[in-house]
Protein backbone atom coordinates (compact mmCIF):
# COMPACT_ATOMS: atom_id res chain seq x y z
CA UNK A 1 0.00 0.00 0.00
CA UNK A 2 1.34 3.39 -0.97
CA UNK A 3 0.21 6.88 0.01
CA UNK A 4 0.92 9.15 -2.95
CA UNK A 5 0.71 12.93 -2.71
CA UNK A 6 1.41 15.87 -4.97
CA UNK A 7 2.65 19.26 -3.84
CA UNK A 8 3.48 22.80 -4.92
CA UNK A 9 7.16 21.80 -5.05
CA UNK A 10 6.48 19.83 -8.30
CA UNK A 11 7.26 16.52 -6.54
CA UNK A 12 5.30 13.28 -6.29
CA UNK A 13 5.80 11.79 -2.82
CA UNK A 14 5.35 8.10 -2.02
CA UNK A 15 4.99 6.63 1.47
CA UNK A 16 4.68 2.92 2.18
CA UNK A 17 1.85 2.28 4.65
CA UNK A 18 2.20 -0.98 6.55
CA UNK A 19 -0.64 -2.35 8.63
CA UNK A 20 0.36 -4.26 11.74
CA UNK A 21 -0.58 -4.04 15.40
CA UNK A 22 0.03 -0.34 14.82
CA UNK A 23 0.16 1.25 11.38
CA UNK A 24 3.45 2.71 10.16
CA UNK A 25 4.15 5.09 7.29
CA UNK A 26 7.70 5.29 5.94
CA UNK A 27 9.10 7.36 3.02
CA UNK A 28 9.40 5.20 -0.09
CA UNK A 29 10.21 7.52 -3.00
CA UNK A 30 10.28 11.11 -4.20
CA UNK A 31 10.05 12.00 -7.85
CA UNK A 32 10.37 15.37 -9.57
CA UNK A 33 7.23 14.72 -11.54
CA UNK A 34 6.45 18.01 -13.29
CA UNK A 35 7.78 21.45 -14.14
CA UNK A 36 4.94 23.10 -12.18
CA UNK A 37 2.86 22.29 -9.11
CA UNK A 38 0.77 19.11 -9.08
CA UNK A 39 -2.98 19.64 -9.27
CA UNK A 40 -4.52 16.13 -9.48
CA UNK A 41 -3.68 12.50 -8.80
CA UNK A 42 -5.54 9.24 -9.49
CA UNK A 43 -4.80 5.54 -9.03
CA UNK A 44 -5.94 2.14 -10.25
CA UNK A 45 -4.58 -1.30 -9.42
CA UNK A 46 -1.34 -0.71 -11.34
CA UNK A 47 -0.80 2.93 -12.22
CA UNK A 48 -0.60 6.32 -10.55
CA UNK A 49 -1.26 9.32 -12.81
CA UNK A 50 -0.63 12.94 -11.92
CA UNK A 51 -1.81 16.17 -13.50
CA UNK A 52 -0.12 19.53 -13.22
CA UNK A 53 -0.16 23.20 -14.07
CA UNK A 54 2.48 22.31 -16.69
CA UNK A 55 -0.45 20.90 -18.78
CA UNK A 56 0.86 17.31 -18.79
CA UNK A 57 -0.30 14.01 -17.31
CA UNK A 58 2.51 11.78 -16.04
CA UNK A 59 2.11 8.00 -15.69
CA UNK A 60 3.85 5.79 -13.12
CA UNK A 61 3.91 2.00 -13.09
CA UNK A 62 3.68 1.18 -9.38
CA UNK A 63 4.33 -2.54 -9.88
CA UNK A 64 7.73 -1.80 -11.42
CA UNK A 65 8.26 1.53 -9.62
CA UNK A 66 9.14 3.29 -12.88
CA UNK A 67 8.04 6.39 -14.74
CA UNK A 68 5.98 5.05 -17.63
CA UNK A 69 5.40 8.11 -19.82
CA UNK A 70 3.42 11.31 -20.35
CA UNK A 71 0.16 12.34 -22.02
CA UNK A 72 0.24 15.72 -23.77
CA UNK A 73 -3.27 16.13 -25.14
CA UNK A 74 -4.38 19.10 -23.01
CA UNK A 75 -3.50 22.77 -23.37
CA UNK A 76 -4.23 23.96 -19.86
CA UNK A 77 -3.82 23.02 -16.22
CA UNK A 78 -5.02 19.47 -15.54
CA UNK A 79 -7.86 19.86 -13.06
CA UNK A 80 -9.25 16.33 -12.63
CA UNK A 81 -8.31 12.70 -13.28
CA UNK A 82 -10.40 9.58 -12.70
CA UNK A 83 -9.87 5.93 -13.58
CA UNK A 84 -12.69 3.57 -14.43
CA UNK A 85 -11.59 0.04 -13.62
CA UNK A 86 -8.35 -1.15 -15.18
CA UNK A 87 -8.84 -0.04 -18.77
CA UNK A 88 -9.91 3.61 -18.90
CA UNK A 89 -8.98 7.06 -17.60
CA UNK A 90 -10.85 10.35 -17.94
CA UNK A 91 -9.01 13.67 -17.70
CA UNK A 92 -10.30 17.22 -17.56
CA UNK A 93 -8.44 20.52 -17.85
CA UNK A 94 -8.69 24.28 -18.03
CA UNK A 95 -8.82 24.03 -21.85
CA UNK A 96 -12.43 22.83 -21.50
CA UNK A 97 -11.64 19.33 -22.80
CA UNK A 98 -12.46 15.93 -21.34
CA UNK A 99 -10.25 13.18 -22.77
CA UNK A 100 -11.04 9.47 -22.63
CA UNK A 101 -7.91 7.30 -22.50
CA UNK A 102 -7.34 3.61 -23.03
CA UNK A 103 -4.87 2.62 -20.32
CA UNK A 104 -3.66 -0.54 -22.06
CA UNK A 105 -1.97 1.37 -24.91
CA UNK A 106 -2.36 4.86 -23.40
CA UNK A 107 -4.18 6.19 -26.45
CA UNK A 108 -6.81 8.92 -26.50
CA UNK A 109 -10.07 7.32 -27.66
CA UNK A 110 -11.97 10.59 -27.70
CA UNK A 111 -11.44 14.26 -26.93
CA UNK A 112 -14.67 16.08 -25.99
CA UNK A 113 -15.16 19.84 -25.97
CA UNK A 114 -16.96 19.63 -22.63
CA UNK A 115 -17.24 23.18 -21.28
CA UNK A 116 -16.89 26.71 -22.62
CA UNK A 117 -14.72 27.52 -19.61
CA UNK A 118 -12.53 25.27 -17.47
CA UNK A 119 -13.50 21.71 -16.58
CA UNK A 120 -13.49 21.92 -12.78
CA UNK A 121 -14.41 18.35 -11.82
CA UNK A 122 -15.73 15.11 -13.29
CA UNK A 123 -17.11 11.84 -11.95
CA UNK A 124 -17.85 8.49 -13.63
CA UNK A 125 -20.99 6.53 -12.74
CA UNK A 126 -20.24 3.08 -11.25
CA UNK A 127 -21.82 1.47 -14.33
CA UNK A 128 -19.32 3.21 -16.61
CA UNK A 129 -22.13 4.36 -18.90
CA UNK A 130 -22.44 7.94 -17.65
CA UNK A 131 -20.15 10.70 -16.47
CA UNK A 132 -20.87 14.08 -14.93
CA UNK A 133 -18.79 17.22 -15.20
CA UNK A 134 -18.96 20.79 -13.91
CA UNK A 135 -17.11 23.82 -15.22
CA UNK A 136 -16.62 27.54 -14.90
CA UNK A 137 -19.35 28.09 -17.51
CA UNK A 138 -21.90 27.45 -14.70
CA UNK A 139 -23.16 24.19 -16.17
CA UNK A 140 -23.49 20.61 -14.96
CA UNK A 141 -23.22 18.25 -17.92
CA UNK A 142 -24.17 14.60 -18.22
CA UNK A 143 -22.18 12.53 -20.72
CA UNK A 144 -23.30 9.35 -22.46
CA UNK A 145 -20.08 7.32 -22.49
CA UNK A 146 -21.68 4.56 -24.56
CA UNK A 147 -21.94 6.93 -27.52
CA UNK A 148 -19.46 9.59 -26.45
CA UNK A 149 -21.89 12.47 -26.62
CA UNK A 150 -23.58 14.96 -24.28
CA UNK A 151 -26.84 13.70 -22.79
CA UNK A 152 -28.06 16.59 -20.66
CA UNK A 153 -27.06 20.10 -19.67
CA UNK A 154 -28.20 21.80 -16.46
CA UNK A 155 -27.54 25.47 -15.87
CA UNK A 156 -26.36 26.38 -12.38
CA UNK A 157 -26.64 29.74 -10.64
CA UNK A 158 -22.94 29.59 -9.77
CA UNK A 159 -19.95 27.56 -10.91
CA UNK A 160 -19.54 24.28 -9.05
CA UNK A 161 -15.99 23.09 -8.38
CA UNK A 162 -16.67 19.48 -7.25
CA UNK A 163 -18.98 16.75 -8.59
CA UNK A 164 -19.21 13.22 -7.16
CA UNK A 165 -21.32 10.08 -7.67
CA UNK A 166 -22.24 7.98 -4.65
CA UNK A 167 -20.78 4.44 -4.69
CA UNK A 168 -24.18 2.92 -5.54
CA UNK A 169 -24.80 5.46 -8.31
CA UNK A 170 -28.20 6.42 -6.94
CA UNK A 171 -27.27 10.02 -6.12
CA UNK A 172 -24.65 12.63 -6.86
CA UNK A 173 -23.50 15.84 -5.22
CA UNK A 174 -22.17 19.18 -6.41
CA UNK A 175 -20.13 21.63 -4.37
CA UNK A 176 -20.43 25.39 -4.90
CA UNK A 177 -18.03 27.22 -2.53
CA UNK A 178 -19.37 26.11 0.90
CA UNK A 179 -22.61 24.46 -0.22
CA UNK A 180 -23.27 20.81 -1.12
CA UNK A 181 -26.37 20.07 -3.19
CA UNK A 182 -27.54 16.45 -3.14
CA UNK A 183 -29.30 15.11 -6.25
CA UNK A 184 -31.27 11.93 -6.86
CA UNK A 185 -30.42 10.14 -10.10
CA UNK A 186 -33.96 9.16 -11.05
CA UNK A 187 -35.36 12.70 -10.77
CA UNK A 188 -32.18 14.79 -11.29
CA UNK A 189 -33.59 17.11 -8.63
CA UNK A 190 -32.06 18.44 -5.42
CA UNK A 191 -33.20 16.45 -2.36
CA UNK A 192 -31.18 18.35 0.21
CA UNK A 193 -28.43 20.89 0.82
CA UNK A 194 -25.54 20.96 3.27
CA UNK A 195 -23.92 24.33 4.10
CA UNK A 196 -20.63 24.83 5.95
CA UNK A 197 -18.96 27.97 7.28
CA UNK A 198 -15.81 27.66 5.13
CA UNK A 199 -15.14 26.77 1.51
CA UNK A 200 -15.14 23.01 0.82
CA UNK A 201 -11.96 21.79 -0.87
CA UNK A 202 -12.51 18.03 -0.77
CA UNK A 203 -15.42 15.61 -0.47
CA UNK A 204 -15.60 11.83 -0.20
CA UNK A 205 -18.46 9.33 0.06
CA UNK A 206 -17.71 7.09 3.05
CA UNK A 207 -20.85 5.02 2.39
CA UNK A 208 -23.76 5.44 -0.02
CA UNK A 209 -25.34 7.93 2.38
CA UNK A 210 -22.48 9.39 4.46
CA UNK A 211 -20.21 12.19 3.22
CA UNK A 212 -16.88 13.34 4.59
CA UNK A 213 -16.22 17.04 4.00
CA UNK A 214 -13.03 19.06 4.41
CA UNK A 215 -12.11 22.58 3.51
CA UNK A 216 -10.48 25.83 4.48
CA UNK A 217 -10.20 24.95 8.15
CA UNK A 218 -8.71 22.17 10.28
CA UNK A 219 -11.91 20.14 10.63
CA UNK A 220 -13.27 16.94 9.07
CA UNK A 221 -17.06 16.62 9.16
CA UNK A 222 -19.29 13.63 8.45
CA UNK A 223 -22.79 14.37 7.13
CA UNK A 224 -25.84 12.25 6.42
CA UNK A 225 -27.11 12.69 2.87
CA UNK A 226 -30.61 11.70 4.04
CA UNK A 227 -31.00 14.15 6.94
CA UNK A 228 -28.24 16.63 5.92
CA UNK A 229 -27.23 16.66 9.59
CA UNK A 230 -23.65 16.66 10.84
CA UNK A 231 -22.95 13.27 12.43
CA UNK A 232 -19.45 14.03 13.69
CA UNK A 233 -16.75 16.67 13.45
CA UNK A 234 -13.18 16.69 14.70
CA UNK A 235 -9.97 18.67 14.35
CA UNK A 236 -7.70 16.70 12.04
CA UNK A 237 -4.87 19.16 11.29
CA UNK A 238 -3.32 22.47 12.27
CA UNK A 239 -4.06 24.06 8.90
CA UNK A 240 -6.60 23.77 6.09
CA UNK A 241 -7.20 20.32 4.64
CA UNK A 242 -6.43 19.90 0.94
CA UNK A 243 -7.68 16.39 0.22
CA UNK A 244 -9.41 13.32 1.69
CA UNK A 245 -9.20 9.70 0.59
CA UNK A 246 -10.83 6.58 2.00
CA UNK A 247 -10.53 2.84 1.59
CA UNK A 248 -11.52 -0.40 3.25
CA UNK A 249 -9.09 -3.14 4.20
CA UNK A 250 -10.09 -6.41 5.85
CA UNK A 251 -13.23 -4.80 7.23
CA UNK A 252 -11.38 -1.74 8.53
CA UNK A 253 -12.48 1.64 7.18
CA UNK A 254 -9.58 4.07 6.88
CA UNK A 255 -9.69 7.81 6.16
CA UNK A 256 -6.54 9.52 4.87
CA UNK A 257 -6.16 13.30 5.03
CA UNK A 258 -3.59 15.72 3.61
CA UNK A 259 -3.16 19.27 4.83
CA UNK A 260 -1.34 22.49 4.08
CA UNK A 261 0.51 21.87 7.35
CA UNK A 262 2.50 19.18 5.48
CA UNK A 263 1.06 16.22 7.36
CA UNK A 264 -0.64 13.14 5.94
CA UNK A 265 -2.71 11.33 8.56
CA UNK A 266 -4.53 8.00 8.60
CA UNK A 267 -7.67 7.56 10.73
CA UNK A 268 -9.63 4.49 11.76
CA UNK A 269 -13.37 4.96 11.24
CA UNK A 270 -15.93 2.74 12.98
CA UNK A 271 -19.11 2.97 10.91
CA UNK A 272 -21.10 1.46 13.76
CA UNK A 273 -20.01 4.39 15.91
CA UNK A 274 -20.06 7.11 13.27
CA UNK A 275 -20.72 9.80 15.89
CA UNK A 276 -17.46 8.96 17.67
CA UNK A 277 -14.27 10.77 16.65
CA UNK A 278 -12.08 8.47 14.48
CA UNK A 279 -8.86 7.31 16.11
CA UNK A 280 -5.52 8.38 14.65
CA UNK A 281 -3.63 5.39 13.22
CA UNK A 282 -0.44 7.16 12.15
CA UNK A 283 0.90 10.35 10.60
CA UNK A 284 3.87 11.55 8.58
CA UNK A 285 5.29 15.04 8.13
CA UNK A 286 6.10 15.43 4.43
CA UNK A 287 7.53 18.95 4.94
CA UNK A 288 5.86 19.87 1.64
CA UNK A 289 2.93 22.07 0.67
CA UNK A 290 0.51 19.32 -0.27
CA UNK A 291 -2.10 19.74 -3.00
CA UNK A 292 -3.59 16.30 -3.74
CA UNK A 293 -3.69 12.77 -2.35
CA UNK A 294 -4.51 9.16 -3.29
CA UNK A 295 -3.83 5.66 -1.98
CA UNK A 296 -2.46 2.97 -4.29
CA UNK A 297 -3.60 -0.45 -3.15
CA UNK A 298 -1.64 -3.44 -4.37
CA UNK A 299 -4.07 -5.91 -5.94
CA UNK A 300 -2.11 -8.75 -4.36
CA UNK A 301 -3.23 -7.60 -0.92
CA UNK A 302 -6.75 -8.24 0.24
CA UNK A 303 -7.57 -4.57 0.01
CA UNK A 304 -10.78 -3.18 -1.38
CA UNK A 305 -10.94 0.44 -2.41
CA UNK A 306 -13.83 2.39 -0.96
CA UNK A 307 -13.41 5.65 -2.83
CA UNK A 308 -16.15 6.32 -5.36
CA UNK A 309 -16.21 3.16 -7.47
CA UNK A 310 -18.37 0.17 -6.69
CA UNK A 311 -17.10 -1.63 -9.82
CA UNK A 312 -13.42 -2.20 -9.29
CA UNK A 313 -13.00 -5.98 -9.29
CA UNK A 314 -11.49 -7.65 -12.33
CA UNK A 315 -14.52 -9.89 -12.76
CA UNK A 316 -16.85 -6.93 -13.04
CA UNK A 317 -14.42 -5.19 -15.36
CA UNK A 318 -14.27 -8.20 -17.68
CA UNK A 319 -18.05 -8.43 -17.74
CA UNK A 320 -18.40 -4.74 -18.53
CA UNK A 321 -15.68 -4.96 -21.16
CA UNK A 322 -17.70 -7.61 -22.98
CA UNK A 323 -20.74 -5.30 -22.84
CA UNK A 324 -18.57 -2.49 -24.17
CA UNK A 325 -17.42 -4.61 -27.11
CA UNK A 326 -20.95 -5.72 -27.95
CA UNK A 327 -22.29 -2.17 -27.98
CA UNK A 328 -19.22 -0.68 -29.70
CA UNK A 329 -19.13 2.10 -27.18
CA UNK A 330 -17.15 5.29 -27.48
CA UNK A 331 -14.27 4.25 -25.28
CA UNK A 332 -13.56 1.00 -27.10
CA UNK A 333 -13.31 2.68 -30.49
CA UNK A 334 -10.30 3.80 -32.50
CA UNK A 335 -7.95 6.25 -30.96
CA UNK A 336 -7.48 9.87 -31.85
CA UNK A 337 -4.43 9.97 -34.14
CA UNK A 338 -3.42 13.40 -32.87
CA UNK A 339 -3.47 12.16 -29.30
CA UNK A 340 -1.46 9.10 -30.26
CA UNK A 341 1.31 11.29 -31.62
CA UNK A 342 1.33 13.33 -28.45
CA UNK A 343 1.92 10.36 -26.16
CA UNK A 344 5.46 10.24 -24.79
CA UNK A 345 7.25 7.32 -23.17
CA UNK A 346 10.14 8.25 -20.92
CA UNK A 347 13.50 6.94 -22.25
CA UNK A 348 14.83 3.89 -20.41
CA UNK A 349 11.81 3.90 -18.04
CA UNK A 350 13.36 6.04 -15.33
CA UNK A 351 12.94 4.56 -11.87
CA UNK A 352 11.30 6.51 -9.07
CA UNK A 353 13.96 7.79 -6.70
CA UNK A 354 14.13 6.88 -3.05
CA UNK A 355 14.15 9.76 -0.55
CA UNK A 356 17.41 11.56 0.05
CA UNK A 357 17.68 10.32 3.61
CA UNK A 358 17.91 6.74 2.38
CA UNK A 359 20.86 5.09 0.68
CA UNK A 360 20.54 5.50 -3.04
CA UNK A 361 19.57 2.36 -4.91
CA UNK A 362 20.75 1.64 -8.42
CA UNK A 363 18.73 4.07 -10.55
CA UNK A 364 19.10 2.38 -13.92
CA UNK A 365 19.67 -1.30 -14.46
CA UNK A 366 20.50 -0.92 -18.15
CA UNK A 367 24.10 -0.46 -19.17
Amino acid sequence: MELVAGCYEQILLGFAARPAESWTVVPDFTHHAHSASLSAVAVNNRYVVTGSRDETIQIYDMKKKIEHGALLQHNGTITCLEFYGTAHLLSGAEDGLICIWNTKRWECLKSIRAHKGHVSSLSIHPSGKLALSVGTDKTLRTWNLVEGRPAFIKNLKQSAHIIKWSPDGERYVTVITNKVDIYKLDTASITGTITTEKRISSLRFITDSILALAGDDEMIRFYSCDSQKCLCEFKAHENRIKDIYSFEREGQHVIVTASSDGYIKMWNLDLNKIKDVPSLLCEVNTKARLTCLAVWLDQASEAKENSDKAASSQANEDEKSSIVREKKVCWSGRSDKTAKRKRKITPENQKLKVPLQKKKKKVNSSA
